[in-house]
């Protein structure tokens, strides 16, 4: 085997264990992430985010906790074209504060989504393991109630993105571009 192949094979054995030990933050309040948020920060070594990252927006999210701890999340993105993008999610809560569980449509893919950082008035960090025929890709996102990201909070994204295994040149700070009107 080559150097390289065995390095990146070290790279990944090293992403999926930091992986498996991320947990949701403790004293997570289901309550407190509702209402609208921003997608700011994005991370992932999967090949379609590599391949993508550079034309990707911030994007507009509203999450709406449910009566039984569940979490629908909506995701919107105005494209160049003046359109818009949507998406919807329903997170199924899970016997950890913090955790959720969905099936995406689309992508036909599980997702394992966890909260491990948040003050809810100004950002919300959620680490996302998604699993498609076997295959396990991370994926960071950093949400922020405003537009804007302190220099603080893009530093501590950095930090836990490359400690689960992403490289620095997959972070993303996605620029504004405006938002879709009202469906």
């Amino acid at each position: 085997m080559s150097a390289t192949v065995l390095k990146l094979f070290g790279v990944l054995l090293c992403s999926i264990i930091a992986c498996a030990d991320v947990m949701p933050m403790e004293n997570f309040d289901l309550q407190k992430m509702s209402g609208k948020w921003y997608m700011i920060g994005f991370a992932s070594d999967a090949d379609w985010f590599v391949t993508r990252k550079a034309d990707m927006k911030m994007a507009a999210a509203m999450m709406v906790p449910t009566a039984t701890g569940d979490l629908d999340m909506s995701h919107e993105n105005l494209k160049s074209d003046g359109t818009c993008w949507r998406m919807t999610f329903h997170a199924k809560k899970t016997d950890t504060p913090g955790r959720f569980t969905f099936f995406n449509q689309r992508w036909r893919n599980d997702n394992d989504m966890r909260v491990v950082d948040a003050q809810f008035d100004k950002f919300a960090l959620v680490h996302t393991i998604k699993t498609k025929d076997g295959k396990s890709e991370v994926l960071n996102k950093m949400y922020s109630r405003g537009t804007d990201l302190s220099p603080e909070l893009q530093d501590k994204f950095r930090k836990f993105c490359m400690s689960t295994g992403i490289l620095p040149e997959n972070i993303a700070f996605l620029p504004h571009n405006g938002e879709c009107p009202q469906a």
